[in-house]
């Protein structure tokens, strides 16, 4: 179940796509791929640069692009509701990277300050 401010945002952008309304009824066509608390947290760790798009697309299970897509969509939902996501000093590139960095001593990552 999506919740109706990111289901808004989704249409808009769509709208913004096709140039007209939906022409079909609410509700048909393809689901989405990500329910709505992964499409938050897929977009959280995009803008916090934790991972790549293609390595979050392995983690969440989807393509890079519908990454790209969940955090065109999802950033101004946040941004609206005075979220902003600094950046983080940690970059993981393949999951092996991911995992021995989840299993060493506990490691602290450091937010990047922006302005």
């Amino acid at each position: 179940m999506e919740t109706p401010q990111l289901a808004l945002q989704h249409e808009q952008t769509l709208h913004t796509i096709r140039g007209h309304a939906c022409l079909v009824a609410p509700g048909t066509g393809p689901k989405a791929k990500l329910a709505p608390a992964d499409r938050i947290l897929a977009t959280v760790l995009h803008l916090r640069k934790l991972a790549t798009k293609n390595l979050l697309g392995q983690l969440f299970g989807v393509s890079a692009v519908t990454i790209s897509r969940t955090s065109q969509e999802v950033r101004p939902l946040l941004e609206a509701h005075g979220h902003h996501i600094d950046a983080s000093t940690a970059r993981f590139r393949t999951p092996t990277d991911l995992a021995t960095f989840l299993s060493s001593s506990p490691a602290q990552i450091k937010i990047k300050r922006t302005g």
